[in-house]
């Protein structure tokens, strides 16, 4: 069997690589490569090289195993800056988060010079209890970082301006909207890589537009409007926790072809993003790895959370 076999049987057991996903692995094993030295700036894309996106897969795949979602189920849904809300229809809540944020008011946007602070907590799967959570990240990016998007950035790098004013200019129609959301991240297939199926392109997609920052309310809000009627999404009906053990509302997609959910979190009172998961879907058994590993219906694979996201005024600066 040659070498790009293997990878793609790899890869049918794994959620499709995106610079999210990819992100809280490829970090550690930056630092842990440049021994112990901070890394400047994780170049965060969803198109790794082949050989690089298997090794992402598998660290997340090998840690994977210690973390499993303990969140009791509560159907009677969360206060909400709307009232209670039940979770029980993606279309309920994504309409609900939609109308409450038609009704806030936009800051003004960042100037050019500007920064984008954000803190983030990553689960930490590996050698400690279940449910334990570590890895505070301090981030600093330029609000106009079009140097780094000309140089070193692959195709589809989008600065924070070019995500704020990509968003407000998002039409109203649902599925012109996830046209436009799919042209502006496009899937950029490697030759060796199966095609990403249309509604897998869109979740993810639209995440990365949820998890931007900064981005105004009503540009959010057609974004969730939108993301309800793709197809296969859900709604988890309980509040689950982020990496930082917050309870958090999870709307969900299982990826084609995988053992696993891709979750996108929201705050149930803000309605702002918080953060990410994947989540195995059912049992299975990882058999490429020797020995084979066995996975369990509700075990997370990757937690993220965004824990704090400000607008400041320079590089080092905190809210």
């Amino acid at each position: 069997m040659d070498e790009m076999t293997t990878l793609r049987e790899l890869r049918a057991d794994a959620p499709v690589p995106d610079r999210s996903a990819l992100a809280p692995g490829r970090r550690r094993l930056t630092e842990t490569i440049a021994s112990g030295r901070r890394a400047r700036r994780l170049k965060a894309d969803w198109r790794v090289a082949a050989f690089g996106a298997a090794a992402a897969i598998t660290v997340a795949a090998v840690l994977g195993t210690q973390l499993v979602d303990a969140a009791a189920p509560d159907r009677s849904g969360p206060a909400s800056t709307t009232g209670t809300l039940r979770l029980d229809s993606p279309a309920e809540v994504l309409n609900r988060a939609a109308d409450a944020l038609e009704k806030q008011r936009a800051a003004p946007e960042p100037r050019d010079d500007q920064w984008i602070y954000t803190k983030t907590a990553t689960a930490q799967l590996d050698n400690l209890p279940e449910g334990s959570f570590s890895h505070d990240s301090d981030n600093w990016v330029p609000y106009d970082n079009s140097a780094a998007a000309r140089n070193g950035k692959d195709d589809d790098y989008r600065t924070s301006l070019q995500v704020y004013r990509a968003a407000n200019e998002l039409p109203d129609d649902p599925a012109r909207l996830l046209a436009k959301v799919r042209s502006f991240y496009p899937t950029g297939h490697p030759p060796e890589s199966l095609p990403e199926p249309e509604a897998v392109h869109s979740f993810r997609a639209m995440g990365l537009f949820i998890q931007a920052y900064p981005i105004a309310p009503r540009a959010l809000a057609r974004v969730y409007r939108a993301l309800a009627t793709v197809p296969g999404v859900r709604v988890t009906d309980h509040l689950v926790k982020d990496a930082a053990g917050r309870e958090v509302i999870a709307i969900t997609r299982e990826e084609d072809g995988t053992h696993q959910q891709r979750e996108i979190l929201i705050d149930p009172t803000t309605f702002g993003y918080a953060g990410l998961r994947f989540v195995v879907t059912e049992d299975y058994t990882f058999q490429l790895k020797l020995p084979p590993e066995k996975f369990k219906a509700g075990q997370i694979t990757l937690s993220e959370a965004r824990v704090e996201a400000a607008v400041v005024d320079a590089e080092g600066e905190k809210p």
